[in-house]
C-alpha cells in the first residue's frame, strides 16, 4: 500500500511553534494518550513515579552511549553488530530518535527497544504505542541508508524478544500519527482527558493531568462518585528546617548533611527530602544548590523571625502556555474577578466554619454576617468591591478570634496587627502565615505559573500575588487552625514569646513547637468535598494550584475553592 504523506504535509499555519524533528518516544505517548504527550512535550510537565524511575533502571546499560560499536559474542552470525544508545535524525520523516540498541549486520539494521514487564498477553505480543515507535525507528534507519524490515521489542522482566514486522499497514499508520501529532501540538489546546481509563491509575502524571476532577468539573461525567483517588493521599518526602545559627548544609553523595563546628546534626538520603528551610544565619554550599536544583527541589530562605525573603527552585517551569493563559486572564478584567470572587468566597466560608467549630459561644450574629458576606462576595461587581468585603469579613472574624483561645493568661489580642506583630497571637498568625506563603509559592511553582502575577492580589515588586491568592482559602483551615491549637495545647507559653521594643516574636524553641504544629497539620488529612477522596492539606493545596492552572487553561468553566464544612 503507497504512502503519500510526505514532508511537506508538516506545514501546519497554525501559532504555534511545532519542531521539525519529533521526539520518537512523544510518538509513543501520544499514541497512548494524546493528553499525556501534550503535558509532557508542549506543556512540559514530567512527574517521577515508582514504574519510570524503575524503566531507567532497567535501561541503565542501553542508555550508555558507546564511541564504537561491538560484537555480539553470544550471536552465532559473525558479522552482527550492536550498538547502543543510537542517536540519529530522519528529516524527511521529521522523526529524531535515541535507540535503545540497533543490530547491525552489513546495510541491514534491526533497532531493538527493552520494555520493562512482562510480554503482554495479546495478539502480536505488542501494545500498539510500543509498535509504532518501533516502526518509526525503522522508518528513520531506512531514511539513512539501511534496510529495516522489522524490529525487536525486548523484554526484560520475561527476556523475551518479539519481533514486530514493518509491514505497510503499520508505516501508514505511524506516519498518519506523527501528523495527527503535529496537528494537536501546533493547534494549541489541551486534548480532554481519557474517561474512566485503565490507564490513567499508573500514569505518572496522573496528578497533573487530574483526568477524572477536570472531567468532572468540566461536567462530561455526572456523578462525584466515578472519580477514583488517583493522586497518592501523601508525599513520603518530608521537609527540612534548619534553624541552628551558623549551621552549614552539604551534600555528600546522594545524602544532605546539616553540621556545625564539625558535629554532624543531621543526615538524611536527598531522596526523603521535599524541600529545605533555611533560618537565618545558615550557610548552604554551591553543589547542594545545583544538585537541589537539578532535583527540583525548593529551597526556602528566612530572616531569623521567620519572614519568608525568598525561594530558590531550578531553570523553572517550561509550561510557557500557561504563563500566556495566565497573563491573558490578569489582563482580562472580567475572567479576574470571576475567580477571585470564588477565592474570596471560599475564604469567608472556611472563616465562618473555623469559627463556627472553635468557638466557645458561637456568636450566631457574627456568622451570619460572614454567611451574608460570603454570598455577597460572589455577586461583587469589581475587584475593589470585593476586597471591601474581604475586609469587612475579616474585622468580624478576628473580633471574635479571641473567644476561640482557651488559655488562662490575657494574650492581649484585640485584633489583626502585624510588621512587627505587637501581641503573641498576632506573633504565631504571621509566622504561619508566612510557612503557608512558602507552600502556596512552591504549588504554583510546580504547577508552571508566574507566582508574582495574581488575580486578586495586585501586582507589586517582590510579592507572589498568585501565592497569596491560593493560599486564602487555606488561611484558616492551616495558619489559623495551628495558631489556636498550640496555644489551647500549651505547647506554647509566655516564654516561647520574645518582646522587642514595640513588636513581639517567637523564640527560636517556640519557632520550634510551631514548625512541628504546622507539619502535623498540612500532613492531616481531610476528605475533599467536591471529589470525595482524602487527602493531606499540602496535597489539597497543590490539587487546588493544578485545578486554578485548568481553569486559566479553559478546561473548567470555574475555579471551585476548597471549603470544609
Amino acid at each position: 500500500m503507497a504512502d503519500t504523506i510526505g514532508k511537506e504535509d508538516r506545514k501546519v499555519s497554525e501559532p504555534w511553534d511545532v519542531p521539525e524533528l519529533i521526539p520518537v518516544r512523544m510518538l509513543n505517548e501520544f499514541t497512548y494518550c494524546p493528553r499525556l504527550f501534550y503535558l509532557e512535550w508542549v506543556q512540559g510537565e514530567f512527574e517521577d513515579n515508582a514504574d519510570t524511575r524503575e524503566g531507567r533502571f532497567q535501561h541503565r546499560t542501553v542508555d550508555r552511549e558507546r564511541e564504537r560499536v561491538e560484537r555480539d559474542p553470544e550471536t552465532s552470525e559473525a558479522g552482527m553488530i550492536r550498538t547502543t544508545s543510537v542517536l540519529m535524525s530522519a528529516p524527511e520523516e521529521g522523526l529524531i530518535a535515541r535507540m535503545d540498541l540497533v543490530e547491525f549486520d552489513g546495510h541491514t539494521a534491526v533497532p531493538v527497544d527493552y520494555k520493562r514487564g512482562r510480554v503482554p498477553d495479546i495478539p502480536g505480543g505488542a501494545w500498539e504505542p510500543e509498535r509504532v515507535q518501533l516502526c518509526a525507528q525503522g522508518l528513520i534507519l531506512r531514511e539513512n541508508g539501511y534496510n529495516a524490515k522489522y524490529g525487536v521489542l525486548y523484554y526484560v522482566e520475561s527476556r523475551t524478544r518479539v519481533d514486530v514486522p514493518f509491514d505497510d499497514e503499520l508505516i501508514h499508520r505511524t506516519r498518519s500519527l506523527v501528523q495527527e501529532l503535529r496537528k494537536t501540538a501546533a493547534r494549541g489546546q489541551i486534548p480532554p482527558p481519557l474517561q474512566d481509563s485503565p490507564k490513567c491509575p499508573r500514569c505518572s502524571l496522573v496528578g497533573i493531568c487530574l483526568p477524572d476532577e477536570v472531567n468532572y468539573l468540566a461536567q462530561r461525567v455526572a456523578a462525584a462518585d466515578r472519580i477514583r483517588r488517583l493522586t497518592p493521599p501523601r508525599d513520603d518526602r518530608v521537609p527540612v528546617y534548619v534553624q541552628e545559627q551558623g549551621a552549614y548544609v552539604r551534600k555528600s553523595g546522594d545524602r544532605l548533611q546539616v553540621t556545625k563546628d564539625g558535629e554532624t546534626l543531621a543526615d538524611m538520603r536527598l531522596l526523603d527530602v521535599m524541600e529545605l528551610n533555611l533560618f537565618g544565619n545558615v550557610q548552604v554550599s554551591t553543589q547542594t544548590v545545583r544538585e537541589l536544583c537539578q532535583r527540583d527541589i525548593p529551597i526556602a530562605y528566612y530572616s531569623y523571625g521567620g519572614w519568608l525573603s525568598g525561594i530558590t527552585v531550578g531553570m523553572g517551569h517550561k509550561n510557557v502556555e500557561l504563563r500566556l493563559h495566565q497573563y491573558g486572564v490578569a489582563t482580562d478584567p472580567v475572567a479576574r474577578l470571576d475567580i477571585a470572587r470564588e477565592i474570596v468566597a471560599g475564604k469567608i466560608q472556611n472563616c465562618r466554619t473555623f469559627l463556627r467549630r472553635n468557638h466557645t459561644d458561637p456568636p450566631k450574629a457574627a456568622l451570619d454576617e460572614l454567611k451574608r458576606l460570603r454570598n455577597k462576595a460572589r455577586r461583587a461587581s469589581s475587584l475593589d468591591a470585593l476586597l471591601g468585603i474581604e475586609g469587612a469579613a475579616a474585622r468580624v472574624y478576628f473580633s471574635h478570634f479571641a473567644g476561640m483561645l482557651r488559655e488562662p493568661w490575657d494574650w492581649d489580642f484585640t485584633g489583626r496587627n502585624r510588621r512587627p506583630p505587637r501581641d503573641p497571637v498576632n506573633a504565631l498568625l504571621s509566622f504561619c502565615y508566612a510557612l503557608l506563603t512558602k507552600d502556596a509559592l512552591a504549588a504554583v511553582l510546580k504547577a508552571g505559573f508566574d507566582p508574582f502575577l495574581g488575580v486578586y492580589h495586585s501586582v507589586r515588586y517582590g510579592r507572589p500575588a498568585l501565592a497569596l491568592d491560593l493560599q486564602e482559602e487555606f488561611r484558616p483551615l492551616i495558619a489559623d487552625s495551628v495558631t489556636v491549637s498550640v496555644l489551647n495545647n500549651g505547647e506554647i507559653k509566655e516564654q516561647d514569646f520574645v518582646r522587642r521594643a514595640a513588636g513581639v516574636a517567637l523564640t527560636e524553641k517556640g519557632r520550634r513547637k510551631v514548625l512541628e504544629a504546622y507539619e502535623r497539620r498540612v500532613d492531616t488529612s481531610v476528605t475533599h468535598p467536591v471529589f470525595g477522596y482524602s487527602l493531606t492539606y499540602r496535597r489539597v493545596m497543590a490539587v487546588q494550584a493544578r485545578l486554578l492552572a485548568r481553569r486559566m487553561l479553559g478546561e473548567i468553566p470555574k475555579y471551585v475553592p476548597f471549603v470544609t464544612r
